[in-house]
């Protein structure tokens, strides 16, 4: 998964042999952020596969649910594979205890739920060491995450807006976002609610990640 381009034949054809699962790990393995899209060519290039050859495993992909392709024609993890990656051994812990929550925060609020987070809210209980020299890289907006940071400590929530990172429709996205502490009071995970921006989040959708994660912090723990 690290996104790192494979070395092919000058012919550009796959190696000789090569399972046609193997190859199709390879495109799945060209993504290295979550949520980004990226293009048929860039998948190719990742993977090092023929364009042509990747095409027909995207689309193969795409149709079992693996891959969802946008409007723009990028293709980004589909949920199918999601949902498979849940059920594996390692996802006890903290995933696992979070799973039913996201689930339900999503036939709710009917947002995408992840499990993860903005900066803002693992920063706000990071070191303060860590802080400052984030704070000190933010240059004028240095004011504006500080009162976010006190709102996460405050509120154990933040909501942001910024640009839609895929240049498409809807072209601006709300995050909302609440840090899962741990005994130590330090937040190893942050449960996130990703909408389209209309005019800003929902009430319920804004309290929603802020009653679910002391519930999985619980869950957590042994």
């Amino acid at each position: 998964m690290s996104g790192t381009p494979v070395q092919v034949p000058r012919s550009g054809r796959p190696l000789h042999g090569e399972p046609t699962l193997e190859r199709a790990f390879r495109g799945l393995g060209a993504s290295t952020e979550t949520g980004m899209g990226l293009a048929l060519h860039t998948i190719a290039a990742r993977a090092g596969l023929p364009k042509s050859t990747t095409s027909r495993i995207a689309s193969q992909l795409t149709d079992l649910g693996a891959l969802e392709r946008l409007d723009n024609g990028d293709f980004v993890i589909g949920l199918q594979l999601l949902e498979v990656a849940s059920l594996a051994p390692r996802g006890h812990g903290r995933r696992a205890a979070a799973l039913p929550f996201m689930q339900e925060l999503h036939r709710v609020t009917g947002q995408h739920i992840l499990l993860t987070g903005t900066g803002i809210a693992l920063l706000a209980h990071a070191p303060e060491r860590i802080r400052n020299e984030a704070l000190a890289g933010a240059n004028g907006a240095a004011a504006r995450v500080r009162r976010l940071l006190a709102t996460v400590r405050s509120d154990g929530v933040c909501a942001v807006t910024m640009p839609n990172p895929l240049r498409s429709r809807p072209t601006a996205m709300a995050t909302v976002a609440a840090p899962i502490l741990s005994r130590r009071g330090d937040a190893p995970g942050a449960l996130s609610l990703v909408a389209p921006d209309e005019g800003g989040p929902r009430t319920s959708a804004v309290t929603a990640p802020g009653r679910a994660s002391p519930a999985i912090a619980r869950a957590a723990r042994p």
